[in-house]
């Protein structure tokens, strides 16, 4: 393949009004695949969506949205329906990406903090209190200045409200498990291509514990081990399945996450090219594994972060 797709591949996007998704979108349409966006938004976001989709039907290919809760299985079988009418008898779907962040963000128990001793020892060493050491290090750490983040106020989490059995059921399925459900139904519907590719996407978050990841954490490890079954059960059909690692990435499932500021900050610091990952870059990771010298890709979890995941000091 020259990298320009052909006139009957599609590409499905699940989660493909913002991040990765509206990324990964623009990437595949400036290359000439068609594609099917599914999204659910409320209806005053859809000002600020559908400009982006014009700019992809910009690009001269087929394209197919639907507004819908990608979750349901009523639903997913009229999209695919929808699709399967799109494409007509040649069409088939190159590229099935999920990016669907639908999860529950609570901690387990109540908080307990630690002690905070060094913002009340660095204003008694500078004859100030510490109230206004505490808001100028918030204002400039808001600011930019990420070496702050130890001097900035912490971040609050919800005092009353703990994850439960529903909450972890709930985020496993949308942000883990459903990934199955797509590729099962295209699967038997005879709708992937002869050289297929699937995609799911994970986090840090799926090794290391973050307040309030619990439930999300415990979903992207589940996609995990679902897409390596899936990447064993379904290359006999043509289908590869991988899963990509992004680096701390500035999108709005991010800003949902209780302290996000600090995770951005702590990525900023330790990545070497000394900023975090975009949408971007994702997208280009994703369209250089949908090209046909990318077919011996199955079973992976391939990290996109700038080396951020390598990098031990921030000095």
């Amino acid at each position: 393949m020259s990298g320009r797709f052909g006139a009957d591949d599609w590409a499905v996007v699940l989660g493909a009004s913002s991040g990765f998704g509206l990324a990964t979108a623009h990437k595949l349409a400036s290359h000439g695949m068609n594609l099917c966006l599914v999204h659910r938004d409320r209806r005053g976001a859809l000002s600020r969506i559908e400009p982006e989709f014009e700019k992809i039907r910009a690009c001269g290919v087929r394209v197919v949205t639907r507004n819908a809760d990608a979750l349901a299985p009523e639903r997913r079988a009229g999209i695919l329906d929808e699709l399967a009418a799109a494409m007509g008898a040649e069409g088939r779907v190159r590229a099935l990406l999920h990016s669907i962040a639908f999860g529950n963000l609570k901690l387990l128990v109540p908080e307990r903090p630690r002690p905070r001793v060094a913002r009340g020892a660095l204003a008694e060493a500078l004859g100030v209190p510490e109230a206004a050491l505490a808001a100028a290090a918030d204002r400039l750490f808001a600011a930019g200045h990420d070496e702050l983040a130890e001097l900035a106020s912490p971040a609050r989490y919800p005092a009353r409200s703990f994850l439960d059995a529903e909450d972890f059921a709930r985020t496993i399925h949308s942000m883990g498990t459903s990934l199955v459900d797509w590729t099962q139904d295209l699967q038997s519907r005879g709708l992937f291509a002869a050289d297929a590719r699937v995609f799911g996407l994970t986090s840090e978050g799926n090794a290391v514990a973050w307040k309030g990841y619990a439930a999300v954490s415990a979903a992207k490890t589940a996609l995990e081990a679902a897409a390596r079954s899936l990447a064993t059960e379904l290359a006999p059909y043509g289908v590869r399945c991988n899963v990509i690692q992004p680096g701390v990435t500035e999108t709005p499932a991010l800003e949902a996450i209780p302290g996000s500021d600090r995770l951005k900050a702590s990525a900023r610091l330790r990545n070497p090219f000394g900023r975090l990952t975009t949408p971007r870059d994702v997208a280009g990771v994703i369209y250089l594994l949908c090209l046909d010298e990318a077919a011996w890709i199955n079973g992976a979890v391939i990290r996109v972060d700038g080396g951020e995941h390598v990098a031990g000091s921030t000095s």
